[in-house]
């Protein structure tokens, strides 16, 4: 009975940091998603609301934010399919990577940079990775 114990407990404990990192890595594909959906409305007062306050500082106001995604990322504002990659620590930054299909059929790769507020995850770069390598 005891070893039972004792395995229930090493596999309890081996397991919570893996839900409060599944829990993470939900909360930022939600984050990006409800990004992405609000672009797809030309909502962007709620797309600019999903920004850091660096990027919101960056561009002023959510008409600004609206006009570098529609000019800098077509696929994001106007995609056809949107599938999450993986989440990963960096320099002690976290990234998700988003494969992108635009409305041309083309595959986009992309990094998110999301930071940590009192508020929750917010985006706070995106990079368009390079072609070379990219198939869907």
């Amino acid at each position: 009975m005891r070893k039972v114990f004792i395995a229930l407990l090493l596999s309890a404990v081996v397991a919570a940091p893996l839900s409060a990192q599944e829990s993470r890595d939900q909360a930022i594909q939600s984050l990006i998603n409800d990004q992405i959906a609000a672009l797809q409305a030309d909502d962007f007062t709620t797309a600019f609301s999903f920004a850091s306050p660096t990027i919101q500082g960056l561009f002023g106001n959510s008409e600004n934010f609206g006009a570098m995604v529609r000019q800098g990322y077509p696929m994001v504002y106007r995609p056809k399919s949107v599938r999450m990659l993986g989440v990963r620590e960096d320099g002690g930054l976290v990234w998700q990577r988003v494969m992108v299909t635009d409305r041309a059929g083309a595959t986009h790769l992309l990094d998110y940079q999301l930071v940590k507020t009192p508020e929750g995850w917010l985006i706070n770069a995106v990079q368009l990775l390079p072609q070379s390598g990219v198939a869907a």
